[in-house]
């Protein structure tokens, strides 16, 4: 997009704009107040600046029915004790950062933003509030640059297809600029984006009439961020630019858009006139009693955009499918209790995993396609701010065909290997405090057992695996803070080119350390523990200490205690942080700031700003956690299902809690994030089905070797069928030597001849458990593969919706190119050759469209000619 001097003419570009439009859920779930999600006295109200007017003089117009309000805020803290002494380097430190602050404000103004201060100060502090809002102008010129979608005003003789409210044939003549509606397909006038328009067509746009409310808050908010990302306020080349670097360094303490209003339900209640946004989720959505109740993921993707209405959307699809897993859990679980000597393996889970995500991928779909962000990582995502301004060079985009920052790939390559030699580093990490858990549990049980109380002697083995398990848990939760900093630090010094890459690249690095984190001590003791003991006479050994052994009953029911403490201890912490520490931090927040403004003698009732209000709640951490959470839970409930059934319940429990928790968090008890938009969940879907296929070999390789299924299935088939006997038949006898030895007969656990040299019944078991793996797989990944193929990723009615408005947008584009483009093709080179009146109204189509002439069979001769012509 091309750039004019004068805001006049940026306005007059404004019909290029496209917005998302609000009509995907028309049934409100309670009226709201007019301009609500628009702008309102307590958020964003953008105001009027005449063409070629002063930007001192648009800051100053408003509505004077409504004051002016910010659309973002800025806060820092100073510190004005009287008498306290900084050395040397503290001072250089705060000038510095006054410098870059006062910088960063003037480049804000020189970009068109109106700033405006507000201080609250006592006799030992002061803290400052810097509201920005954008003129009419800016917002104009820079929702071009985004490529916000904006709605197009209907001709009047133009009849409504009442399904989607898009009009059935396009209009007569050509308009000045086709953008999009809410789906990028959605009907005929979304396929084209006029590079150029030198027609003033803002009057095509609906409600631009009214400039303050033209903008949603969510679009105003975007803009301003994307301002604030770019500006600089040093050399950009040392990586000074961008309100992210300002808010690590210091220099700033909060950077956040305004919430629409207060959560709080008026004295009315809920029959009040006009409720905002905000009291509409916290009353239908972020409420405990609301458990049982559909999410209103419309609104929540009105007001927090599709990013965060994709994972609540998520959320609650998982948590509905774990209903039947859950039911099925709890009903193995009772008939084991009831069949103690019963062993049969099951296929749900991994079934269970499969169609999950397969109908996880229709809902993905629909929603993506009825929110208008089906095709947003391939043509709509545009280079990340911190990216474009350290960019070193520029390149064409071979799709929207504009210059854009570059970063060339075979640097990011090397430096994504760097990286990962830092993650195999890392896992390294992780591997040596799981061998010193290992030593931990050997030695606590060796000290324990050799207690004169008699009942801590018997229960050695248990107590030392359930104090080494919370030790783990300790070592994971401290582990993972330390590395979730050092891989966002890689991940920007990756250089990634979009938000959606960039996320997935720190997702990635952060799962892989988080998996072998979480996961490697129930790998352990699923698969490793008690398989390298040796036989007596011949223990083996590590660092001079025995191996560790399974109890008698096999290390199934250890698994299962492992992975109940792993599992719904961290939930309980996670749940308790949740709802504790936000609430403390609040409180220790609105007490340190009102105890402030008490004493500079102000009303802190009556006087409280919006500003003030949002700044007293605590910032947004975004979704990552919020993901890695439930994907770990999801590796739980899949990977180790087969050694405790009632995962699935613990789970289904706990995501009961997590949906109103979060909800909760994101209305009432956090600042406002910025929306983002989001075509789809990202790599933690590939996550996801990377777990879907391990928990397949998972549960595999626990029936068949940390189980008894295979072993009595052999003695029945062998020996017999009523199991007589099978107890020895399990055990061996210890190497005469070490009978003669001990002066005693000893009898333990294995497949072994008297030598201690394994028996050829060992050796068959092997072969049974080796081809029961492969069958296993084959079976659940065969039937996995024709589920796939039975439920299509895309819904029917989707796909039919699809291909009705591409036709009708070819039909439009085929119908209403008046200039007349003659097309000269040959086998060997294509000559476009545009005759047209006046060259900047050509448009180039697709021969598929048939409005071009296409001729062909033509010379190289008769081409060049024609071209001259």
């Amino acid at each position: 997009m091309t750039s004019e001097a004068s805001p006049g003419s940026r306005c007059a570009r404004s019909g290029m704009l496209r917005r998302r439009t609000q009509e995907e859920d028309s049934a409100a779930l309670i009226d709201m107040a007019p301009g609500a999600g628009k702008g309102d006295s307590y958020g964003s109200t953008a105001n009027t600046l005449e063409p070629g007017g002063h930007q001192a003089a648009a800051c100053r117009v408003g509505s004077p029915a409504k004051p002016r309000i910010a659309d973002f805020v800025l806060v820092w803290e100073e510190d004005l004790k009287p008498g306290q002494q900084q050395d040397n380097t503290t001072r250089d430190k705060t000038d510095m950062h006054g410098d870059w602050r006062e910088t960063f404000l003037d480049n804000l103004r020189a970009a068109g933003l109106c700033v405006d201060q507000r201080d609250v100060q006592d006799a030992d502090s002061a803290v400052h509030y810097v509201l920005l809002s954008a003129p009419w102008a800016v917002l104009c010129y820079y929702a071009e640059e985004l490529r916000l979608k904006l709605p197009l005003q209907e001709s009047e003789e133009q009849p409504r297809i009442p399904s989607r409210n898009c009009p059935t044939r396009p209009p007569t003549g050509r308009p000045a600029c086709w953008s999009g509606w809410a789906s990028p397909t959605s009907c005929w006038r979304t396929c084209l984006t006029c590079p150029r328009s030198t027609t003033p067509a803002s009057s095509k746009f609906l409600g631009s009439d009214n400039q303050d409310t033209f903008f949603s808050n969510t679009q105003r908010h975007q803009i301003l961020f994307e301002i604030l990302a770019k500006t600089p306020y040093g050399l950009e080349k040392k990586g000074l630019f961008g309100i992210d670097q300002l808010l690590s360094e210091g220099v700033f303490s909060a950077a956040f858009p305004l919430h629409d209003g207060p959560f709080m339900t008026p004295p009315e209640g809920l029959q009040a006139p006009g409720l905002n946004q905000r009291q509409v989720l916290s009353q239908h959505w972020a409420r405990w009693r609301k458990w049982n109740k559909y999410q209103p993921l419309d609104h929540v993707r009105r007001y927090f955009g599709e990013k965060v209405a994709l994972y609540f959307a998520w959320l609650g699809f998982y948590t509905g499918w774990l209903l039947p897993a859950a039911a099925v859990g709890t009903l193995v679980f009772l008939v084991g209790c009831s069949m103690l000597f019963s062993d049969t393996p099951t296929l749900f889970m991994a079934l269970w995993a499969v169609l999950f995500l397969e109908y996880w991928k229709r809902k993905s779909a629909t929603l993506a396609y009825r929110w208008g962000c089906s095709d947003y990582e391939d043509v709509e995502e545009r280079p990340r701010p911190q990216f474009a301004a350290s960019a070193p060079t520029m390149a064409l985009n071979p799709i929207t065909g504009e210059d854009e920052p570059y970063f060339p790939e075979r640097s990011r390559l090397h430096r994504v290997l760097a990286g990962s030699v830092v993650v195999v580093m890392m896992v390294a990490v992780v591997v040596m405090f799981l061998v010193s858990i290992i030593l931990y549990r050997a030695i606590m049980a060796i000290l324990v057992s050799k207690s004169d109380n008699t009942v801590l002697a018997a229960w050695a083995s248990r107590i030392a695996s359930l104090t080494g398990s919370v030790v783990n848990l300790i070592f994971i939760l401290i582990l993972s803070k330390i590395y979730v900093a050092l891989a966002h630090v890689l991940t920007r010094w990756e250089m990634h080119r979009t938000q959606t890459k960039f996320e997935d690249a720190f997702t990635l690095k952060v799962f892989i350390f988080q998996f072998v984190n979480f996961y490697s001590s129930p790998i352990y003791i699923a698969f490793f523990k008690g398989r390298f003991v040796g036989y007596p006479g011949n223990y083996h050994t590590l660092f001079g200490i025995r191996n560790e052994e399974c109890a008698a009953g096999g290390c199934l029911i250890e698994l299962a205690q492992e992975l109940l403490v792993i599992m719904v201890g961290k939930q309980i912490i996670n749940n308790v942080q949740e709802i504790l520490v936000p609430k403390l931090k609040g409180w220790w927040q609105k007490v340190r700031l009102r105890s402030r403004k008490r004493q500079a003698g102000a009303a802190v009732a009556a006087g409280r700003a919006p500003w003030e209000a949002d700044y007293e709640l605590l910032p947004c951490e975004g979704l990552f956690d919020e993901y890695l959470e439930m994907v770990l839970q999801f590796g739980f409930v899949t990977i180790f299902v087969a050694a405790c059934p009632l995962a699935p319940l613990f789970a289904l429990l706990n995501n009961w809690v997590e949906i109103r928790l979060d909800a909760r968090k994101f209305v009432s008890e956090s600042r406002r994030p910025v929306a983002e938009r989001a075509q789809d969940i990202g790599i933690w879907f590939h996550i996801l089905a990377g777990l879907k296929h391990l928990a397949v070999i998972s549960n595999a390789f626990l029936l068949a070797f940390s189980s008894d299924f295979l072993p009595r299935a052999y003695y029945q088939w062998s020996r017999a069928r009523d199991l007589r006997g099978f107890v020895n038949f399990t055990l061996a006898r210890a190497p005469p030597a070490f009978a003669a030895a001990h002066n005693r007969t000893c009898r333990y656990q294995a497949f072994r001849d008297d030598d201690g040299q394994y028996s050829r019944t060992y050796w068959n078991l092997l072969a049974i458990r080796l081809a029961f793996v492969i069958v296993f797989e084959h079976v659940v990944f065969s039937i996995g593969r024709v589920l796939d193929l039975l439920v299509p990723d895309i819904p029917e009615s989707v796909e039919i919706k699809v291909k009705r408005e591409y036709y009708l947008a070819k039909q439009a584009l085929a119908e209403n190119e008046a200039p007349q483009c003659i097309v000269v093709y040959s086998p060997l080179w294509v000559l476009l050759v545009v005759a047209c009146g006046t060259l900047p109204q050509c448009g180039l189509m697709s021969s598929a469209m048939s409005a071009p002439r296409i001729r062909t069979n033509e010379t190289p001769g008769r081409m060049q000619r024609s071209a001259r012509t």
